[in-house]
């Protein structure tokens, strides 16, 4: 029958009356082949689908606003062209580490010592901010004794603990790493705090019944669901860091972006101010990514899997 059926399939359809089978038999012989191929057809365009949704949105996203900057630009003579920008952006590119002097180095040494300072003052943050907010979650007594002192410290602004810091440290570095550390503890506990707070009581009546250490509880109960709500305090306290440092910056001047964003301004070049503001939110966007990554890597739930 196999051997048949190609032979069938090819036959002209007025080779139907020589066979002695009706032609309408013959045509719905043929058909499947034609109806197999269709959904090949429009499974290959519909994929095609999910790719441009995830494309092309941030590509007209961007030419709308290259044409908004051009409309404000053509409008106001102080605001230069994105032409003119990115040929600033090409030469200040061309050799970020220059360095003529402590007061004149180039944007990449600006870059490096801001995400110094970043990196000091987050860390250490992440050193007394985690643990603390650990004990605060597991402990009622110290959650009551500190989550007052939380309330009215947290929504202070960190450029408002720069004096404290220059009173203090009596120099501009440790100034601006001490408001990088005051503002970034404060996500990091409240989210690790709430992170142990919300793990389900069954699972500590079990560690009650094994008579398991603190250590093993929180290494083995509480670590594992507190993770997701601690990397969430992480990115938290990373995009607040990175925003006031430029802002700490300005104000107690040396290298840093922040200084550099000012400088620029004092000399009265916008353009580079523009560049300025565009190198931030990268850096700001790779951090986070980064900060993502990592939470995906040390997910539980993929872990489990």
């Amino acid at each position: 029958m196999s051997a048949i059926m190609p032979a069938v399939e090819n036959a002209p359809v007025g080779a139907a009356a020589e066979s002695g089978k009706p032609e309408h038999v013959m045509q719905h012989v043929t058909t499947p082949a034609s109806v197999v191929a269709t959904p090949k057809a429009k499974g290959s365009k519909l994929s095609l689908r999910p790719f441009f949704l995830t494309v092309l949105p941030p590509i007209f996203g961007l030419v709308f606003l290259v044409l908004v900057w051009e409309i404000i630009a053509v409008k106001n003579s102080g605001i230069p062209s994105p032409s003119l920008t990115l040929k600033s952006a090409i030469d200040l590119f061309s050799d970020p580490f220059y360095s003529n002097g402590p007061n004149d180095q180039g944007i990449g040494w600006n870059i490096l010592a801001s995400l110094k300072r970043v990196g000091v003052g987050f860390g250490l943050a992440a050193l007394v901010g985690i643990p603390l907010g650990f004990m605060i979650g597991r402990f009622s007594f110290l959650s009551g004794m500190f989550n007052p002192i939380i309330s009215l410290l947290k929504p202070v602004s960190p450029l408002a603990w720069l004096p404290i810091g220059l009173l203090v440290f009596k120099a501009a570095d440790p100034a601006a790493i001490w408001s990088i550390f005051i503002c970034s503890i404060w996500p990091m506990i409240i989210n690790t705090a709430v992170g142990v707070q919300r793990v389900p009581q069954d699972y500590m009546n079990v560690a009650k019944v094994l008579n398991l250490s603190e250590w093993k509880i929180i290494t083995k109960i509480l670590f594992p669901s507190v993770l997701p709500y601690m990397l969430t305090g992480v990115r938290l306290a990373i995009g607040t860091a990175w925003l006031v440092i430029v802002a700490a910056e300005m104000l107690t001047g040396g290298v840093g972006i922040g200084f550099w964003v000012w400088d620029e301004w004092n000399n009265l070049n916008v353009a580079h101010i523009i560049i300025a503001i565009v190198v931030i939110g990268i850096v700001g966007l790779v951090l986070e990514q980064i900060l993502v990554g990592i939470a995906k890597f040390f997910s539980y739930e993929d872990v489990k899997n």
